[in-house]
């Protein structure tokens, strides 16, 4: 009987963190990497597969309609043609790809894929802690498999004063319903995970941005308690 199965294309931090997400809603989680020395990793099952793939025992294997597909290969060009291969091989395989900027985003949309997540390589640690967190896997699963509303978006810090000091660590974040606070983005545009050491003891300061999730009508209230919504250039982000 062939099984439903999240399928991951790459042994990177991107699939163990989306293995580990995913592992209790599949019967199985099949990892394939590029290199060949993956496959004598103990922790996760992990097949050795190359570019030219005809796929046919994939499709013996699995069912590929109830299963999911997860391209993370770090290589974007890699990525997209891994893509476009699933996509012309399997008519109804769900994939989500990974991204690392905007034009690969709209190649990967034209490749087939049916869902892009853009990354940039310095917002990597974030999303790794993100997903650990309780919550961030509601969150994660309602942007892969639903019809999702949710947005991210970057609140400059206008009123510091609102915080009475009080440093990230001493904050209850929970109090503003609707929304999850990400990371702090300060002056000199370097960034943190709002739950990391560097950034549970840094003064908020007016200036300082939050990268938040959550739905716009809630981000709109959260906006009007500590200042307003900005665009910043995710390329900018250092450590």
């Amino acid at each position: 009987m062939k099984e439903t199965t999240a399928l991951i294309f790459g042994f990177n931090k991107y699939a163990i963190e989306i293995a580990n997400n995913v592992v209790s809603k599949y019967n199985d989680v099949k990892i394939f990497s590029l290199n060949q020395e993956d496959v004598h990793n103990k922790d996760y099952d992990i097949t050795y597969f190359d570019l030219s793939e005809d796929w046919n025992e994939l499709e013996a294997e699995f069912d590929l309609v109830e299963s999911l597909a997860f391209c993370v290969l770090e290589d974007d060009a890699q990525n997209i043609f891994l893509t476009i291969s699933l996509r012309s091989n399997f008519k109804d395989l769900t994939l989500i790809t990974i991204a690392k900027d905007m034009e690969s985003v709209n190649k990967l949309n034209m490749a087939g894929a049916n869902k892009v997540i853009p990354l940039v390589e310095t917002t990597a640690e974030i999303i790794t802690n993100m997903i650990e967190k309780p919550i961030a896997t509601k969150v994660l699963h309602s942007i892969l498999y639903e019809e999702s509303d949710l947005k991210i978006a970057q609140i400059k810090v206008e009123n510091a004063t609102f915080f009475h000091g009080q440093f990230p660590v001493d904050i209850e974040w929970s109090r503003y319903k609707g929304i999850i606070v990400l990371s702090i983005m300060h002056e000199n545009m370097s960034s943190d995970f709002i739950y990391s050491s560097k950034a549970k003891h840094h003064e908020i300061k007016d200036g300082d941005i939050f990268v938040v999730v959550g739905y716009e009508a809630d981000i709109v209230e959260f906006e009007k308690l500590i200042g307003s919504r900005c665009n910043v250039s995710w390329n900018n982000w250092g450590r």
